[in-house]
């Protein structure tokens, strides 16, 4: 009965509103692939959209679970990294910019794998660099995507490219930081106790 339990309560509001951007991935790439860029703009903004509610309706509503801490980072992930990889690939965005946004995002669920085979427990919080991070890159997207023929635009996209690129490293090396005191303070409290 308890599992039971635990499994009702993880079915609430946000996490359905997670799932949902899950499934928005693969239409998003359908729509980028066929360069229906008015199309995955919508998919995109509805997946940013959801991923505020989600957020929104877990505080307010009091619905924080065990599965949406896993499953909302990792939504933004796919959908994030499946935007600026495509972009890449179709010469939209350059591809030192999707190298930067994949290899923290990587470093960050190898940091994570390597912690959990070493049963260290670590919270699953994010930190105010990655949310300035996601929205960073988020906006990025939404711009490029969205177009403008204004003047200036090409401007603003090489400056979104580098502030993105910019607080995209150093949210990288604020988890390393963190990751690698993590394992300091873990390894001197091993010691103390043998």
């Amino acid at each position: 009965m308890a599992k039971l339990k635990k499994i009702t309560s993880a079915i609430n509001i946000p996490n359905i509103l997670t799932l949902i951007r899950i499934l928005l991935v693969p239409l998003f790439i359908i729509f980028l692939l066929r360069e229906m860029f008015h199309f995955a703009l919508l998919v995109f903004a509805v997946a940013a959209i959801s991923d505020g509610l989600d957020g929104l309706f877990a505080r307010y509503l009091d619905q924080r679970t065990l599965l949406g801490a896993y499953l909302d980072p990792l939504a933004d992930k796919l959908l994030l990294a499946s935007s600026f990889i495509m972009l890449a690939v179709i010469k939209i965005v350059p591809a030192w910019l999707a190298v930067i946004v994949i290899s923290r995002d990587v470093l960050i669920m190898l940091a994570i794998a390597i912690f959990a085979m070493a049963d260290m427990s670590i919270e699953m919080r994010p930190r105010i660099t990655s949310k300035c991070t996601t929205v960073c890159q988020l906006f990025t997207i939404f711009f490029v995507l969205l177009n403008p023929k204004i003047v200036g635009a090409d401007t603003i996209k090489w400056i979104l490219y580098w502030l993105t690129a910019g607080i995209t490293i150093l949210s990288g090396l604020h988890y390393t930081y963190i990751g690698m005191n993590l394992i300091q303070n873990t390894s001197g409290n091993n010691r103390e106790n043998t």
